[in-house]
């Protein structure tokens, strides 16, 4: 199940090998291992039966996840192999956010209420952990985490005393200062962020941040041009109104396009208008004209395209090919995250150990 809060909880791109799989997408092919009407995702062996909630693509090589009893694989080798490099003693953490910077360098998210909520630090390839954050407000809820670069990050909160809380590093993740709340807006009335995919905070560019939202009476997107120190709300056309729906993933190509999926994580429930599409930067939302048929989490721009991009959830993947205005599946397997790279590969990850990529190697 979900975490929501405290409750719950044509291509213009390079001719990679992602970039000629993802091509392949948009064409019938033959039987493939949890396809449908198009290619599958390449599973890759790792070895544990952990749900992969957060993932974070480096390059074609490169990748880390991060999921449940406390577990981090990272490879090094284009998924042929997974070295767990979990954090010792973090067995009961449930981590659902991972942001890295190369090879050796990452920062890992633990949700939880209280002290459960916590952020680890390492500097060696997962060699060595440093707890750099734990939260000691009992009525905390982290859920997300962002880098704008290799020094500045943010992670949010579930609102406390009416509004969320924006934790802040300027020393790449190594110390964390909570940031004042003046310039943040109230929270709806049961509103709060999903802990699905690591996505409900996501950043473009130096400073421009934004954060998904549900379970109150709409679903909202807020955004902050300033590191998070003052935000806006915008409604997304996303349904909410349910602590199950909402907005769960969002991505941005640059500051103004950007795409919000979600719908209602619930199996026996239907989530129409699964997705948005934002030209402004998210001061306004348009309903897809055809959106994925099911709850998405996760959602990702494909490398140097202006108009495509993959979402994922436990019930397939969707292809866009004109902005995320319509999407169609192409991949039937369960994931709950997807990320994709500046040089052209894309991953993804979810429940019982999977973690797959696109493209050759």
């Amino acid at each position: 199940m979900t975490s929501m809060g405290k409750t719950r909880r044509m291509l213009s791109v390079g001719l990679s090998g992602a970039v000629l799989a993802l091509a392949a997408l948009a064409m019938p092919a033959g039987p493939a291992q949890g396809a449908s009407h198009g290619v599958s995702w390449q599973l890759t062996e790792t070895g544990t039966d952990a749900r992969f909630r957060g993932l974070a693509a480096v390059d074609r090589r490169t990748a880390w996840a991060a999921g449940s009893q406390g577990t981090v694989l990272r490879t090094t080798d284009g998924g042929r192999s997974w070295r767990n490099v979990s954090p010792p003693g973090a067995a009961e953490l449930e981590l659902r956010d991972v942001e890295a910077f190369d090879a050796r360098r990452a920062v890992v998210l633990a949700i939880g209420e209280g002290e459960a909520s916590r952020v680890l630090r390492t500097d060696d390839g997962g060699a060595t952990w440093t707890e750099s954050f734990r939260n000691t407000d009992p009525r905390a809820f982290y859920d997300c985490m962002t880098f704008f670069d290799h020094r500045h990050g943010l992670a949010m909160s579930d609102p406390v005393d009416g509004k969320y809380g924006i934790l802040s590093t300027r020393d790449g993740g190594r110390t964390w200062e909570v940031l004042p709340d003046a310039g943040m807006p109230a929270a709806l009335p049961g509103e709060a962020g999903f802990a699905a995919s690591g996505q409900c905070l996501v950043s473009s560019g130096p400073k421009d941040v934004w954060l998904a939202t549900g379970g109150g009476a709409t679903a909202r997107v807020l955004h902050s041009g300033d590191r998070g120190l003052t935000w806006t709300a915008a409604e997304s056309t996303i349904p909410a109104g349910d602590p199950a729906r909402g907005v769960f993933g969002l991505a941005f190509r640059d500051r103004t396009h950007g795409i919000a999926v979600g719908g209602d994580y619930r199996k026996d429930q239907p989530s129409p208008r699964a997705a948005a599409v934002t030209g402004n930067g998210g001061r306004g939302w348009h309903a897809a004209s055809a959106p994925p048929p099911a709850y998405r989490s996760g959602v990702a721009w494909l490398p140097h395209s202006r108009t495509a991009a993959l979402a994922v959830g436990p019930t397939g993947t969707d292809l866009t090919t004109d902005g995320g205005r319509t999407w169609r599946t192409v991949d039937a397997g369960s994931y709950d995250t997807v990320d994709c790279t500046g040089d052209g590969a894309c991953w993804a990850s979810g429940e019982k150990g999977r973690i797959a990529r696109l493209g050759g190697r």
